[in-house]
C-alpha cells in the first residue's frame, strides 16, 4: 500500500475542526430557540421570509411518524449513530483530499451527529426555521438540517463531476466511446457516505 499523501491527517483534522464548529452553531443555536422561542414567540426577520418558531419533532424528518415512543426514539438514535461512525470511516479512509468532498463529510458529520444528540438528551429533535416563499412554507427544520442537506447536494455533485471525469479518462485510454458506463469500485466507495448521510435525514 502507497504512503498516505502528505498532510493527509492534517488537513482532516482542520475539517473535523470545522464540523465541530458547525455543530456547536448547531447546538447553541437550538439552546437559543429554547430560551427565546419555547413559550410561544415568533421571530420574523427579512420582511417575513424567515420565521424562528419553536418545535419538537419526536418523529422523523418534516413531522412524520410522531408516534413512535421510545423505540423509535433509540432505533433512529442507532441509525444516526452508524451513519456517523460510517462517515467518519470514509472521511479517513478515501485518499482524495479535495475540499468538495472533504467538505461534504464534514458536514454531513456536522448535521447527524447535531440531530443525534438532540435524540439521545432530549428524546426529540428541536426544529425552529420556518422559511416563506409567498404563501409556500418549507417545513421547519434546524441549523443540522441545513449542514445535511449542503453537504448531501455537495456529494451529489462530487459523483456527477468525478462520473464525468472519470468517463473522460477512459475515453483517453481509447476505450469504445459507445461502451456503456459501469460502476467500478471506486463509485460504490463513494455511494456509500452518500446513502448514509441521506438516511438519517430521511428518518430523524
Amino acid at each position: 500500500m502507497s504512503a498516505r499523501p502528505q498532510g493527509f491527517f492534517r488537513w482532516r483534522l482542520a475539517y473535523l475542526s470545522a464540523a465541530f464548529a458547525v455543530y456547536m452553531a448547531d447546538q447553541a443555536s437550538k439552546a437559543w430557540a429554547v430560551r427565546r422561542l419555547k413559550d410561544g414567540e415568533v421571530v420574523r426577520a427579512f420582511d417575513g421570509l424567515l420565521h424562528f418558531s419553536y418545535a419538537e419533532n419526536p418523529g422523523v424528518a418534516f413531522g412524520r411518524l410522531q408516534e413512535g415512543g421510545e423505540f423509535g426514539r433509540w432505533m433512529l438514535a442507532a441509525l444516526a449513530a452508524l451513519a456517523v461512525v460510517g462517515l467518519l470511516l470514509y472521511f479517513f479512509r478515501t485518499r482524495r483530499t479535495d475540499d468538495r468532498l472533504l467538505g461534504a463529510i464534514a458536514l454531513l458529520l456536522a448535521g447527524v451527529a447535531g440531530n443525534l444528540t438532540d435524540r439521545v438528551r432530549l428524546g426529540h429533535v428541536i426544529d425552529f426555521i420556518d422559511v416563506f416563499i409567498g404563501s409556500f412554507q418549507w417545513p421547519t427544520f434546524n441549523v443540522a438540517d441545513a449542514a445535511i442537506c449542503t453537504g448531501a447536494a455537495l456529494l451529489a455533485l462530487d459523483l456527477i463531476l468525478e462520473g464525468r471525469a472519470e468517463g473522460k479518462r477512459q475515453k483517453a485510454k481509447g476505450k469504445n466511446q459507445k461502451e456503456e458506463p459501469t460502476l467500478g469500485a471506486e463509485d460504490l466507495h463513494a455511494l456509500l457516505p452518500f446513502a448514509l448521510c441521506l438516511l438519517p435525514f430521511a428518518l430523524r
